[in-house]
């Protein structure tokens, strides 16, 4: 079976995109060269970086969606928002599961959820 062990955004402003997924994860980037930036995230490396082909916002801002894993939702929703975090979908229950929705600097969306019992 294929593990996925990473996941990298290209960008063409990678210090501001840096800077915001250090307020979410909470942390300073495990890894800073050359313009890449690295956090260890859970069982995932989540890295980003210059990508010259880049430009302006996600087109498609839905059609690639990470999750974070939460057990408070709701309070790391609001973390979050605090930080100047585009809300895309405020906190709502799915089945027993939490989500909430961001968009990032670049337009990417990614979700808060519960851990999957």
């Amino acid at each position: 079976m294929l593990n996925l062990n990473s996941l990298m955004i290209g960008t063409m402003q990678p210090k501001v995109m840096a800077q915001f997924y250090e307020n979410v994860f909470e942390k300073k980037p495990d890894m800073e060269e050359e313009g890449w930036y690295g956090w260890q995230v859970g069982a995932c490396f989540f890295g980003i970086g210059h990508h010259s082909k880049m430009s302006g916002t996600s087109k498609e801002k839905g059609r690639v969606m990470f999750n974070l894993e939460t057990k408070d939702v709701k309070g790391d929703f609001e973390r979050i928002k605090k930080g100047n975090a585009e809300v895309v979908k405020e906190p709502y229950e799915m089945g027993k599961l939490w989500i909430a929705t961001f968009a990032d600097p670049d337009g990417n969306y990614f979700q808060l959820m519960s851990p999957w019992e």
